[in-house]
Protein backbone atom coordinates (compact mmCIF):
# COMPACT_ATOMS: atom_id res chain seq x y z
CA UNK A 1 0.00 0.00 0.00
CA UNK A 2 2.86 2.40 0.80
CA UNK A 3 5.40 1.24 -1.79
CA UNK A 4 4.75 4.42 -3.76
CA UNK A 5 6.46 6.48 -1.03
CA UNK A 6 9.85 5.45 -2.44
CA UNK A 7 8.90 6.41 -6.00
CA UNK A 8 9.78 10.03 -6.99
CA UNK A 9 7.28 9.87 -9.87
CA UNK A 10 4.50 9.14 -7.38
CA UNK A 11 5.42 12.27 -5.39
CA UNK A 12 5.34 14.37 -8.57
CA UNK A 13 1.95 12.88 -9.43
CA UNK A 14 0.75 13.61 -5.87
CA UNK A 15 1.80 17.27 -6.03
CA UNK A 16 0.27 17.74 -9.50
CA UNK A 17 -2.93 15.95 -8.60
CA UNK A 18 -3.34 17.86 -5.31
CA UNK A 19 -2.97 21.19 -7.15
CA UNK A 20 -5.50 20.12 -9.79
CA UNK A 21 -7.95 18.88 -7.14
CA UNK A 22 -7.76 22.26 -5.41
CA UNK A 23 -8.41 24.09 -8.71
CA UNK A 24 -11.27 21.74 -9.57
CA UNK A 25 -12.66 22.28 -6.06
CA UNK A 26 -13.01 26.06 -6.50
CA UNK A 27 -16.51 25.75 -7.98
CA UNK A 28 -17.42 23.40 -5.12
CA UNK A 29 -16.24 25.93 -2.52
CA UNK A 30 -18.21 28.73 -4.23
CA UNK A 31 -21.35 26.61 -4.38
CA UNK A 32 -21.04 25.59 -0.71
CA UNK A 33 -20.30 29.19 0.37
CA UNK A 34 -23.41 30.54 -1.36
CA UNK A 35 -25.65 27.81 0.05
CA UNK A 36 -24.19 28.12 3.55
CA UNK A 37 -24.81 31.89 3.44
CA UNK A 38 -28.54 31.11 3.68
CA UNK A 39 -28.10 29.50 7.11
CA UNK A 40 -27.98 31.24 10.50
CA UNK A 41 -24.44 32.36 11.24
CA UNK A 42 -24.06 29.92 14.16
CA UNK A 43 -24.58 26.92 11.87
CA UNK A 44 -22.48 27.98 8.89
CA UNK A 45 -19.18 26.48 10.05
CA UNK A 46 -20.84 23.12 10.73
CA UNK A 47 -22.46 23.16 7.28
CA UNK A 48 -19.13 24.02 5.60
CA UNK A 49 -17.32 21.19 7.36
CA UNK A 50 -20.08 18.67 6.67
CA UNK A 51 -20.35 19.79 3.04
CA UNK A 52 -16.62 19.42 2.39
CA UNK A 53 -16.58 16.12 4.30
CA UNK A 54 -19.34 14.91 1.98
CA UNK A 55 -17.25 16.00 -1.00
CA UNK A 56 -14.22 14.13 0.34
CA UNK A 57 -16.23 10.99 1.12
CA UNK A 58 -17.93 10.99 -2.29
CA UNK A 59 -14.62 11.30 -4.15
CA UNK A 60 -12.95 8.53 -2.16
CA UNK A 61 -15.95 6.20 -2.59
CA UNK A 62 -15.93 6.82 -6.34
CA UNK A 63 -12.19 6.10 -6.44
CA UNK A 64 -12.76 2.79 -4.68
CA UNK A 65 -15.43 1.86 -7.22
CA UNK A 66 -13.42 2.43 -10.40
CA UNK A 67 -15.05 -0.56 -12.09
CA UNK A 68 -18.47 1.02 -11.65
CA UNK A 69 -17.17 4.34 -13.02
CA UNK A 70 -15.83 2.60 -16.12
CA UNK A 71 -19.26 1.05 -16.70
CA UNK A 72 -20.79 4.53 -16.71
CA UNK A 73 -19.26 5.14 -20.14
CA UNK A 74 -21.33 2.31 -21.68
CA UNK A 75 -24.07 3.80 -23.92
CA UNK A 76 -27.57 3.39 -22.47
CA UNK A 77 -29.65 4.81 -25.33
CA UNK A 78 -29.34 7.06 -28.36
CA UNK A 79 -30.73 10.60 -28.44
CA UNK A 80 -29.15 12.36 -31.43
CA UNK A 81 -26.03 10.65 -30.11
CA UNK A 82 -25.22 7.85 -27.67
CA UNK A 83 -25.96 8.75 -24.03
CA UNK A 84 -24.17 6.94 -21.18
CA UNK A 85 -24.69 6.97 -17.41
CA UNK A 86 -21.85 9.47 -17.02
CA UNK A 87 -23.53 11.75 -19.58
CA UNK A 88 -26.83 11.59 -17.67
CA UNK A 89 -25.08 12.50 -14.40
CA UNK A 90 -23.29 15.45 -16.05
CA UNK A 91 -26.46 16.71 -17.80
CA UNK A 92 -28.57 16.32 -14.65
CA UNK A 93 -25.95 17.99 -12.49
CA UNK A 94 -25.51 20.82 -15.00
CA UNK A 95 -29.26 21.45 -15.11
CA UNK A 96 -29.44 21.42 -11.30
CA UNK A 97 -26.50 23.83 -11.01
CA UNK A 98 -28.01 26.08 -13.70
CA UNK A 99 -31.40 26.14 -11.95
CA UNK A 100 -29.88 26.74 -8.52
CA UNK A 101 -27.59 29.55 -9.70
CA UNK A 102 -30.37 31.37 -11.56
CA UNK A 103 -32.67 30.90 -8.56
CA UNK A 104 -30.04 32.44 -6.24
CA UNK A 105 -29.48 35.37 -8.63
CA UNK A 106 -33.24 36.00 -8.76
CA UNK A 107 -33.54 35.76 -4.96
CA UNK A 108 -30.68 38.23 -4.50
CA UNK A 109 -31.96 40.76 -7.04
CA UNK A 110 -35.75 40.45 -6.82
CA UNK A 111 -36.64 38.65 -3.63
CA UNK A 112 -33.99 39.60 -1.10
CA UNK A 113 -36.43 40.96 1.48
CA UNK A 114 -38.67 37.93 1.11
CA UNK A 115 -35.74 35.53 1.45
CA UNK A 116 -34.48 37.30 4.56
CA UNK A 117 -37.85 37.87 6.28
CA UNK A 118 -40.71 35.66 5.15
CA UNK A 119 -38.72 32.94 3.39
CA UNK A 120 -35.83 32.56 5.82
CA UNK A 121 -37.11 29.33 7.34
CA UNK A 122 -37.43 27.55 4.02
CA UNK A 123 -34.20 28.96 2.59
CA UNK A 124 -32.19 28.23 5.75
CA UNK A 125 -33.08 24.54 6.20
CA UNK A 126 -29.88 22.82 7.39
CA UNK A 127 -30.91 19.44 5.98
CA UNK A 128 -31.98 20.97 2.66
CA UNK A 129 -28.62 22.71 2.27
CA UNK A 130 -26.74 19.45 2.95
CA UNK A 131 -28.89 17.55 0.43
CA UNK A 132 -28.16 20.15 -2.27
CA UNK A 133 -24.44 20.03 -1.45
CA UNK A 134 -24.50 16.22 -1.62
CA UNK A 135 -26.23 16.25 -5.03
CA UNK A 136 -23.76 18.61 -6.65
CA UNK A 137 -20.81 16.93 -4.90
CA UNK A 138 -21.53 13.77 -6.90
CA UNK A 139 -21.22 15.70 -10.17
CA UNK A 140 -18.07 17.58 -9.15
CA UNK A 141 -16.58 14.39 -7.70
CA UNK A 142 -17.12 12.51 -10.95
CA UNK A 143 -15.12 15.13 -12.83
CA UNK A 144 -12.43 15.13 -10.13
CA UNK A 145 -12.09 11.34 -10.02
CA UNK A 146 -11.84 11.03 -13.80
CA UNK A 147 -8.99 13.57 -13.68
CA UNK A 148 -7.29 11.65 -10.85
CA UNK A 149 -7.49 8.33 -12.68
CA UNK A 150 -5.89 9.89 -15.74
CA UNK A 151 -2.94 11.32 -13.79
CA UNK A 152 -2.01 8.65 -11.25
CA UNK A 153 -1.72 4.87 -11.22
CA UNK A 154 -1.75 4.29 -7.45
CA UNK A 155 -5.12 4.53 -5.68
CA UNK A 156 -3.39 5.64 -2.45
CA UNK A 157 -1.80 8.57 -4.29
CA UNK A 158 -5.27 9.64 -5.45
CA UNK A 159 -6.75 9.26 -1.95
CA UNK A 160 -3.93 11.27 -0.31
CA UNK A 161 -4.30 14.00 -2.98
CA UNK A 162 -8.03 14.21 -2.25
CA UNK A 163 -7.41 14.39 1.52
CA UNK A 164 -4.82 17.17 1.08
CA UNK A 165 -7.01 19.18 -1.30
CA UNK A 166 -10.05 18.94 1.01
CA UNK A 167 -7.87 20.03 3.96
CA UNK A 168 -6.84 23.13 1.97
CA UNK A 169 -10.46 23.76 0.96
CA UNK A 170 -11.65 23.49 4.58
CA UNK A 171 -9.05 26.09 5.56
CA UNK A 172 -10.08 28.41 2.70
CA UNK A 173 -13.87 27.89 2.70
CA UNK A 174 -14.68 30.16 5.65
CA UNK A 175 -12.73 33.28 4.53
CA UNK A 176 -13.98 32.82 0.96
CA UNK A 177 -17.58 32.47 2.16
CA UNK A 178 -17.34 35.53 4.41
CA UNK A 179 -15.74 37.57 1.63
CA UNK A 180 -18.50 36.58 -0.81
CA UNK A 181 -21.18 37.52 1.75
CA UNK A 182 -19.58 40.94 2.41
CA UNK A 183 -19.44 41.86 -1.29
CA UNK A 184 -22.69 41.38 -3.27
CA UNK A 185 -20.92 42.06 -6.59
CA UNK A 186 -18.50 39.17 -5.90
CA UNK A 187 -21.49 36.97 -5.08
CA UNK A 188 -23.05 37.83 -8.46
CA UNK A 189 -19.77 36.99 -10.22
CA UNK A 190 -19.58 33.69 -8.33
CA UNK A 191 -23.15 32.81 -9.33
CA UNK A 192 -22.40 33.75 -12.93
CA UNK A 193 -19.38 31.45 -12.73
CA UNK A 194 -21.62 28.61 -11.52
CA UNK A 195 -23.99 29.26 -14.44
CA UNK A 196 -21.01 28.84 -16.79
CA UNK A 197 -19.99 25.63 -15.00
CA UNK A 198 -23.55 24.31 -15.32
CA UNK A 199 -23.61 25.02 -19.06
CA UNK A 200 -20.19 23.37 -19.40
CA UNK A 201 -21.41 20.24 -17.60
CA UNK A 202 -24.41 19.99 -19.93
CA UNK A 203 -22.13 20.42 -22.95
CA UNK A 204 -19.80 17.71 -21.59
CA UNK A 205 -22.81 15.44 -21.19
CA UNK A 206 -23.51 15.86 -24.91
CA UNK A 207 -19.86 15.06 -25.72
CA UNK A 208 -18.94 18.68 -26.50
CA UNK A 209 -15.68 19.37 -24.70
CA UNK A 210 -15.21 22.90 -23.37
CA UNK A 211 -11.69 23.52 -21.94
CA UNK A 212 -12.16 24.62 -18.35
CA UNK A 213 -9.07 26.77 -18.60
CA UNK A 214 -11.10 29.29 -20.63
CA UNK A 215 -13.78 29.48 -17.94
CA UNK A 216 -11.31 29.76 -15.07
CA UNK A 217 -9.33 32.44 -16.91
CA UNK A 218 -12.50 34.45 -17.64
CA UNK A 219 -13.55 34.18 -14.01
CA UNK A 220 -10.10 35.12 -12.70
CA UNK A 221 -9.99 38.14 -15.02
CA UNK A 222 -13.48 39.28 -13.94
CA UNK A 223 -12.56 38.77 -10.28
CA UNK A 224 -9.36 40.80 -10.69
CA UNK A 225 -11.31 43.68 -12.28
CA UNK A 226 -13.89 43.56 -9.47
CA UNK A 227 -11.14 43.59 -6.81
CA UNK A 228 -9.80 46.78 -8.41
CA UNK A 229 -13.35 48.22 -8.35
CA UNK A 230 -13.74 47.35 -4.66
CA UNK A 231 -10.44 49.02 -3.86
CA UNK A 232 -11.44 52.08 -5.88
CA UNK A 233 -14.82 52.32 -4.13
CA UNK A 234 -13.07 52.28 -0.75
CA UNK A 235 -10.85 55.16 -1.85
CA UNK A 236 -13.85 57.09 -3.18
CA UNK A 237 -15.64 56.62 0.14
CA UNK A 238 -13.09 58.80 1.95
CA UNK A 239 -14.22 62.35 2.86
CA UNK A 240 -13.63 64.95 0.14
CA UNK A 241 -11.66 68.04 1.29
CA UNK A 242 -13.00 71.16 -0.43
CA UNK A 243 -10.04 73.33 0.58
CA UNK A 244 -6.62 73.00 2.10
CA UNK A 245 -6.42 72.94 5.87
CA UNK A 246 -5.34 76.32 7.26
CA UNK A 247 -2.11 76.36 9.32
Amino acid sequence: MFDWLADPNAWIALATLTALEIVLGIDNIIFISILVGRLPEARRNSARRLGLSLAMGTRILLLLSLTWIMRLTTPLFTLVQEISGRDLILIGGGLFLLWKSVHEIHASLEGEDTAQEGGAGKAASFGGVLVQIAVIDIVFSLDSVITAVGLADEVMVMVVAILLSVAVMMFAAKPIGEFVERHPSIKMLALAFLVLVGVTLIAEGFETHVPKGYIYFAMAFSMAVEMINIRLRKRMARPVHLRKELP
